[in-house]
């Protein structure tokens, strides 16, 4: 049992949960605003028939008034012609009609008191729901401005993850292009020292051993001048020509 009766509670927790996601509580404040006034509407219509039933008793009291009225003149005209026993009839009804008169006089009596009752209810009621609905308008404004400020920071924070998002886009976006432009300025220099056509094979042998001639004759003019700073004798094309002449006499 224990056990089924805490299944029972968590089942009731998650689905209080969920009703009270889905629940919208300007919507349970305009509800219970509208049942107020079928209440009020109710006891407003109680009233009214309290008081219908009060008019009709009057109105049957005037028409019995106006037959003992009329009773009282009969008796009086039966005497006036020596109808004793007419006039002892026409007094007789007198009387019940006196009867009754006092019984709707109660009846009277009794509702419009409760007629009272019902108006001091109802203006009770009256004065409630109004307040509630003050209540409730102000509630609902609060609610929905609440919502909005809730909806805005809701907003607020995706636009800065998004923006965080963007940020770590945008450094590798810029880490991406600063390693092609190293690459590129890499290629350059490889283009231009000719290591790059070295590498590819994709030169021409001539313009490569011209280059490398060229190359030569600037180290040999690098090399004699720093001789001559030196003091150092530079081997020029005489010398060397000389050394091969001797090397065919000798020969």
């Amino acid at each position: 049992m224990s056990v089924m009766k805490r299944l029972s509670g968590i089942l009731q927790a998650k689905a209080n949960k969920v009703l009270d996601k889905a629940e919208d509580p300007r919507e349970t404040l305009d509800l219970s605003y509208e049942k107020q006034l079928e209440l009020l509407q109710k006891v407003k219509r109680g009233v009214a028939d309290v008081a219908t039933s009060r008019k009709r008793i009057e109105l049957q009291a005037q028409q019995l008034q106006q037959q003992a009225t009329k009773l009282q003149d009969q008796a009086k005209q039966a005497l006036a012609q020596g109808r004793e026993d007419l006039a002892k009839e026409a007094l007789a009804r007198r009387a019940a009609i006196g009867t009754q008169l006092t019984d709707l006089e109660t009846q009277h009596q009794q509702l419009q008191d409760q007629e009272q009752k019902l108006v001091a209810t109802s203006q009770q009621i009256q004065a409630r729901v109004e307040a509630f609905r003050t209540q409730k308008e102000t509630i609902k404004a609060s609610y929905t401005a609440a919502e909005a400020q809730t909806k805005i920071t809701e907003a607020v924070s995706g636009i800065s993850e998004e923006m965080g998002d963007l940020g770590l886009s945008m450094q590798r976006a810029q880490d991406k292009v600063a390693q092609m432009q190293a690459r590129a300025g890499a290629m350059d220099e490889l283009m231009s020292s000719g290591a790059l056509d070295d590498i590819t094979g994709s030169s021409d042998p001539l313009q490569t051993q011209l280059n490398k001639a060229t190359a030569d004759n600037q180290a040999e003019l690098e090399l004699a001048q720093l001789k001559s700073e030196l003091g150092m004798p530079a081997a020029g094309p005489a010398a060397i020509g000389s050394g091969e002449t001797a090397t065919e006499g000798e020969a």
